[in-house]
């Protein structure tokens, strides 16, 4: 997350608490009624929010996945030589909400024409990217984009790819909009976020809340 210049606001670099390192999330043990998503739209604290007012979605966790440095820190991440990607992991119940609504949601969240960008912030850590974790998520993220490429008449620049690991992101950039919403909000407007929504979405920007 930054403004033009690839790094985050000096203001904002210096309110920020020093994190846990990054660890890997435990394997699933939960029940078959609670499902996960990953994607990759950006900064990841402008992620969590859309999914967290969702009935059905029980938590959001800001992370890093698809490169191949293991317990990446986020100082490796924002250098850009790591290969991953700023991405939210959401847990979610299928039977409230499905994966085609979590779908929808990314998309109008994200400017999808970017590549190797998102919004200010520049460098393939900040690329879009769907982070499949099976076949029907792949066929059903595969079938949006085609969607989204017809009504625009061009191509999306959106990664669809296999999940691998999911590392964790530091204590505190996890619900930092809530932790910190008035650096927060300016770190948003700064990087000029809801206006190129608003320029590729029209009403649509932010996606609905189902």
């Amino acid at each position: 997350m930054s403004l033009s210049t690839g790094f985050r606001p000096l203001t904002l670099m210096l309110f920020a608490a020093v994190g846990s390192l990054s660890a890997p999330l435990a394997a699933d043990t939960r029940a078959d009624a609670t499902a996960h998503a990953i994607f990759a739209g950006g900064c990841f604290w402008c992620m969590e929010p859309p999914y967290d007012r969702q009935p059905g979605v029980s938590a959001t966790t800001s992370g890093y996945i698809g490169g191949e440095l293991e317990n990446p820190s986020y100082e490796a991440i924002t250098a850009g030589d790591t290969g991953h990607a700023e991405a939210v992991k959401v847990e979610y119940d299928p039977d409230v909400i499905s994966y085609a609504q979590l779908l929808e949601i990314f998309w109008r969240n994200i400017d999808p024409f970017a590549e190797g960008r998102q919004f200010c912030d520049v460098g393939s850590q900040y690329r879009s990217a769907i982070f499949y974790r099976n076949e029907q998520q792949r066929e059903l993220a595969e079938e949006s984009k085609a969607e989204l490429e017809a009504r625009f008449e061009r191509d999306i620049a959106t990664e669809i790819v296999p999940a691998d690991t999911f590392w964790e992101a530091e204590t505190y950039h996890q619900n930092y909009y809530e932790k910190n919403p008035v650096r927060y909000k300016f770190y948003r407007f700064s990087c000029g976020r809801d206006d190129r929504l608003e320029e590729v979405w029209g009403e649509e920007a932010g996606g609905p809340t189902f």
